[in-house]
């Protein structure tokens, strides 16, 4: 028997896979987008914070020429602009002044804007679509051309140089806004809780306070903060209609630093500081609300 040799042919072996690159998962960004993300956030907070820091380190300076040179104020830094301040000025009863104006336009307002509100998101009585768009067109119109009417109204009506008539001028920038805002927010509570308090033997208003008001303070929270700060840094109004330097709000309090010839630049800085503080403290303390609100009130309507 014959043995034959068989030739094989050689089997060619297979190609080494090229390396598994990681790729990113869905959600997850890249190493190099994460620090580029970083780096503009970092830039953004730096041009933000900017500003603060430079008048902070201004308010520090003793002469009011110290912003030409800045360098002088690390070797002369001084809490005496501050001392001054708070003890030879009015800015304790420009304080105290502010705050009358700012908490009454905040109370009158949040409660104007929310029955406002909750009324067009809730009910469809003649002409509420009207009335929304009435409240938007009141803020197309610039503060000099309100000015000159506002202030015919208010003298007729004995309101000039009183807390009452600056309160009622600022509610008619604050309320148009809340307004809408209010709007917005009682669009996305369910009308399921309305119906709830109606079954329960709630009126409207039982509804309305016990039962809405609890869900919505998100929405109130950005309708009060919005409403104080109009009121807290205005100074147009203020300027044009108090007139006794002894009912100043700290915006307006703030120009008695200019006169025509000279500016005291190093008070100034420090009354902006010393006014920037109590606002700052209302933000940390409904910083959560504000984001909440914002967000839910542009879902809907």
């Amino acid at each position: 028997m014959s043995t034959e040799t068989l030739t094989k042919t050689p089997v060619p072996e297979p190609a080494a896979a090229p390396p598994r690159v990681n790729a990113p998962r869905r959600g997850r960004r890249s190493r190099k987008a994460s620090l580029a993300s970083h780096a503009v956030l970092i830039v953004a907070s730096l041009v933000a914070l900017f500003p603060i820091a430079w008048l902070v380190f201004l308010s520090l300076g003793p002469d009011k020429d110290d912003y030409l040179h800045p360098s002088r104020i690390l070797d002369t830094a001084t809490l005496s602009n501050y001392t001054f301040v708070l003890g030879q000025t009015n800015f304790l009863k420009w304080l105290g002044n502010t705050l009358i104006v700012s908490l009454g336009t905040t109370v009158i307002g949040v409660l104007v804007a929310a029955t406002s509100g909750y009324a067009v998101s809730r009910m469809r009585f003649p002409g509420y679509k009207k009335f929304m768009w009435v409240l938007l067109v009141t803020q197309m119109f610039p503060v000099a051309v309100l000015m000159v009417p506002m202030y015919v109204i208010l003298s007729d009506l004995g309101l000039i140089d009183t807390y009452a008539g600056l309160i009622v001028v600022y509610l008619t920038t604050a309320v148009p806004y809340c307004a809408w805002l209010m709007k917005g927010y009682f669009d996305t509570i369910p009308l399921e809780i309305d119906e709830a308090g109606r079954v329960d033997g709630l009126s409207p208003f039982g509804t309305f306070f016990r039962l809405i008001l609890p869900l919505a303070r998100p929405g109130l929270a950005v309708a009060a903060f919005y409403t104080m700060i109009t009121a807290w840094s205005e100074v147009a109004f203020a300027t044009t209609f108090m007139l006794d330097d002894q009912k100043y709000t700290l915006a307006v309090g703030l120009q008695s630093f200019i006169s025509e010839h000279d500016a005291q630049r190093q008070y100034m800085a420090a009354t902006a500081v010393l006014i920037a503080v109590p606002i700052s403290a209302v933000f940390y303390l409904v910083q959560k609300n504000l984001v909440t609100g914002l967000t839910a009130g542009g879902t809907k309507g």
